[in-house]
């Protein structure tokens, strides 16, 4: 019998509808100070990783709910996005091994910019309906291991205070679906929920049974020789 991931994919679409009720909340409470508009692409060229449960949820999406022509497009962009994306982090792999204090590595990462494979040539997304966490509720205040952070375009003002979503809280939820997940279907990759990927490698990771770890393995009792 096939895993269903059904149950896990509803708690983390929970976490979906919570994130664009607190974004759409604030913006009604600051929208002098969120530029979020259509066509805008700031937040398209951000670096971030996945989590396991929703890096899976993106990619059974992409195959059930984008045509055949367009995955082709898509595809092609996410491997020159994965490349980029894999530059970036081989340099700063190399610079936290030279000695680059950590937070200068993360602040230089923060402030690259590669384009999205899902940003089409109108600035808009292929796949909006299921876009990341990360993407809805960039251009309102974050805080990151005790830092905020808001987009370069919005108006929100150093030094006051606002209503702001702790992104930590947010990835502990993502984790602790994703650890349900990895336990419940019995993986044999015992770390295949601390699993963090770049979006483009969601678009391009074949999720089976094999790469999941629940495939079944035969086994026949040989007498020895």
């Amino acid at each position: 019998m096939a895993f269903d991931f059904n149950p896990y994919f509803e708690r983390y679409l929970e976490l979906v509808k919570a994130a664009d009720l607190v974004f759409d909340k604030i913006s009604t409470e600051y929208p002098q100070c969120v530029k979020c508009k259509l066509a805008c692409s700031d937040c398209c060229h951000a670096v971030f990783d996945l989590s396991f449960i929703e890096a899976l949820f993106i990619n059974r999406m992409f195959y059930k709910h984008v045509d055949e022509q367009l995955r082709e497009k898509l595809t092609a962009r996410a491997n020159v996005a994965d490349r980029a994306v894999y530059k970036l982090k081989k340099q700063a792999h190399k610079d936290f091994s030279a000695g680059v204090p950590e937070d200068r590595i993360i602040s230089g990462m923060a402030k690259a910019r590669i384009r999205c494979p899902l940003l089409n040539d109108a600035n808009g997304c292929d796949m909006y309906a299921f876009r990341p966490i990360t993407c809805r509720l960039y251009g309102i205040p974050t805080e990151i291991g005790g830092k905020s952070r808001t987009c370069g375009i919005s108006a929100f003002e150093p030094g006051r205070r606002y209503q702001t979503v702790n992104i930590d809280r947010v990835q502990s939820r993502l984790y602790q679906i994703s650890s349900d997940l990895a336990q419940d279907m019995q993986s044999r990759y015992v770390k295949m929920a601390e699993i963090l990927v770049p979006l483009s490698m969601a678009l391009l990771t074949d999720y089976d049974d094999v790469y999941l770890g629940i495939d079944k393995v035969f086994c026949t009792d040989q007498k020895q020789a």
